[in-house]
């Protein structure tokens, strides 16, 4: 019912729209425009911690998300914890400002987890970055962020030369990388403190996601709350003991009993290459059961799944993908979605759960 009486409305547009003078409709399209703008609020603003999902998705092709890609706001400034395909779309459509976006976090340089850091740097350029845009992350981050400089060279000097330097100014249109100090060779458990400054705490831990090696999760703090973000893993001791107390934790988790189903599926049907490809990704990540037992062993008040693999697209698929967990927590735990916005009030335990469309 909703779908047909928006199509009314839409078609009823039209034709007006139609029926109107050239005149008019610029008026019309001129009023819609400066209603957004001047109506355009900031989703991220406020005081406490505040979590936005803007990729829940994985490197398995769905229409509803995006890939892995979470926002965590604190003071003013927005950090970016992995970039996946889509996210900045999802950041733009949603209006969160370019000019608040402080840098993006990298848990590990997986192709699904920084894809979109150009276009989210470019965000911030054009709203008003005069500096390098900060690429955060392990050992290797320097690699990343030198090739994202020189791969976007050529579009970074044909922007400047369009709109002049005076008003994208260069340096912010290239990427810094920012080193947090966890490599190859430190042990899984092993934390550093990222960042400390204007009550913001981000501490990274090493996790294990071998071969992949160094791959980190990271905590926030501020104002009295906490939120960890897992990135990808095998159930970890560090996630449980990065995670002790949180508020809430955003965990990967991909659904072992629905992908093996995929991988034999895909031989039976001869898709050798697909078969090997599931097959090999069920030893490097965390299913929601065991994600679930870490959520318990580090008192996590809610456990939210995030970069769900596969993601599921409806109720069955949901009840399906989240087998079993139940039986090991029965409350404080929900899937992630795009525009799934958590707000952590300052020195409080309300947790308030919204939406964005």
């Amino acid at each position: 019912m909703k779908s047909l009486l928006q199509t009314i409305l839409v078609l009823s547009a039209a034709l007006l729209l139609a029926a109107c003078t050239s005149g008019m409709q610029d008026k019309i399209v001129q009023g819609v425009i400066e209603d957004r703008l001047a109506t355009a609020a900031n989703p991220l603003a406020g005081e406490g911690l505040k979590v936005l999902i803007c990729g829940a998705g994985s490197p398995l092709p769905s229409r509803e998300v995006a890939g892995p890609c979470v926002a965590v706001a604190a003071g003013g400034r927005v950090w970016i914890v992995d970039a996946g395909d889509g996210s900045n779309e999802n950041l733009a459509l949603w209006r969160v400002p370019g000019q608040s976006i402080a840098g993006v976090l990298l848990t590990h340089f997986h192709s699904d987890h920084i894809a979109e850091i150009p276009a989210i740097s470019l965000a911030a350029w054009v709203a008003g970055r005069n500096e390098p845009f900060p690429i955060y992350g392990p050992a290797g981050v320097e690699e990343v962020a030198e090739g994202f400089s020189v791969a976007y060279r050529q579009s970074r000097k044909y922007r400047v030369e369009h709109h002049g330097a005076d008003f994208l100014v260069p340096a912010g249109g290239r990427f810094v990388a920012h080193p947090i100090g966890i490599g190859a060779e430190d042990a899984e458990g092993f934390s550093v403190t990222v960042l400390d400054e204007g009550g913001l705490k981000i501490t990274a831990i090493k996790v294990s996601h071998s071969p992949v090696s160094p791959a980190v999760a990271y905590r926030f703090d501020f104002a009295g709350r906490s939120v960890v973000v897992s990135g990808d893993t095998t159930r970890s001791k560090a996630i449980e003991k990065l995670a002790q107390g949180a508020d809430v934790l955003l965990h990967e988790a991909l659904a072992a009993h629905i992908v093996g189903q995929m991988s034999a599926g895909a031989a039976a049907a001869g898709a050798d290459r697909m078969a090997q490809i599931t097959h090999d990704i069920l030893d490097y990540h965390t299913t929601p059961v065991e994600a679930a037992e870490a959520a318990n062993q580090a008192d996590v008040r809610l456990l939210v799944y995030y970069h769900l693999v596969p993601y599921p697209q409806n109720i069955l698929l949901e009840r399906i993908f989240l087998r079993g967990v139940s039986d090991v927590r029965d409350e404080g735990v929900m899937l992630g979605f795009d525009g799934l916005l958590i707000d952590l009030p300052p020195n409080s335990k309300e947790i308030e759960i919204g939406e964005l469309g």
